[in-house]
């Protein structure tokens, strides 16, 4: 049985600041924290499961860093609507610095959660080990981003771009998605750049639109005013990589 102290310290990882401070995140549901005990277990600080995925997942992990609790308990403790048999208290991933990376993201802006995550399991799929963030992203670490990276997290290196002096110093190439560039099905694949995506309802800024080499746009066949941040990366990321 879980201590009230216990449970209040995992309910207090889902703000910022106690991520901040203790330097610890928390990952929920089967799929995404199977695949971070088997892949990246020394980040795992402990795991707390019902007996039906304790049983089923025997020798995934030290069996020391396992809590088996009830399902009264693990609703106490998710930071979902739904809980889903299994919660890890990780600490959070290590960042290296890109050093001559051929091919990056940079987000401004992106706040929303969903998005933010979805765009990091986006660039896993297309192989982009790098993203750069303005000031004004959601945290990585927000439960609602871990989850919808789907493991994608510990393996794409995030940084944020505290003093936004970054892109400046930059010399490769840089694409940004617009709504009046030029259109991307027709673009020659790229080996090398930087791929700039604005935030959900205002796009990008104006002064990092002027940094740009190029814009890029995805030709509007209906009447939608607008792509969500997420997809439009997918699909710029289709078209614009080299195989």
């Amino acid at each position: 049985m879980l201590s009230k102290k216990e449970i209040k310290y995992i309910q207090s990882l889902a703000l910022k600041k106690h991520r901040d401070d203790t330097g610890l995140f928390v990952a929920e549901g089967p799929k995404i924290v199977h695949e971070l005990a088997q892949h990246f277990p020394a980040y795992i600080q402990m795991l707390y499961a019902v007996k039906e995925w304790v049983k089923e997942n025997a020798g995934l992990i030290d069996a020391s860093k396992i809590r088996e609790v009830s399902e009264d308990e693990l609703e106490r403790l998710s930071q979902l609507h739904t809980p889903n048999k299994v919660i890890v208290v990780l600490k959070k991933f290590h960042v290296d610095k890109p050093v001559r990376p051929s091919f990056l993201l940079y987000l401004d802006e992106i706040q929303d959660p969903g998005n933010f995550g979805t765009i990091i399991r986006i660039a896993d799929w297309f192989g982009v080990h790098h993203v750069i963030c303005s000031q004004g992203c959601a945290d990585l670490y927000n439960p609602k981003v871990v989850q919808s990276t789907m493991a994608s997290i510990a393996r794409v290196q995030v940084h944020y771009d505290d003093d936004e002096q970054w892109l400046l110093k930059q010399q490769l190439p840089v694409y940004a998605a617009t709504l009046n560039g030029k259109p991307v099905y027709g673009h020659a694949k790229i080996k090398e750049g930087i791929l700039l995506i604005g935030n959900e309802s205002k796009g990008l800024r104006k002064e990092l639109v002027e940094k740009a080499t190029e814009e890029l746009t995805i030709p509007r066949l209906g009447s939608a005013e607008s792509l969500n941040a997420a997809v439009a990366t997918g699909i710029i990321l289709s078209h614009l990589l080299a195989n």
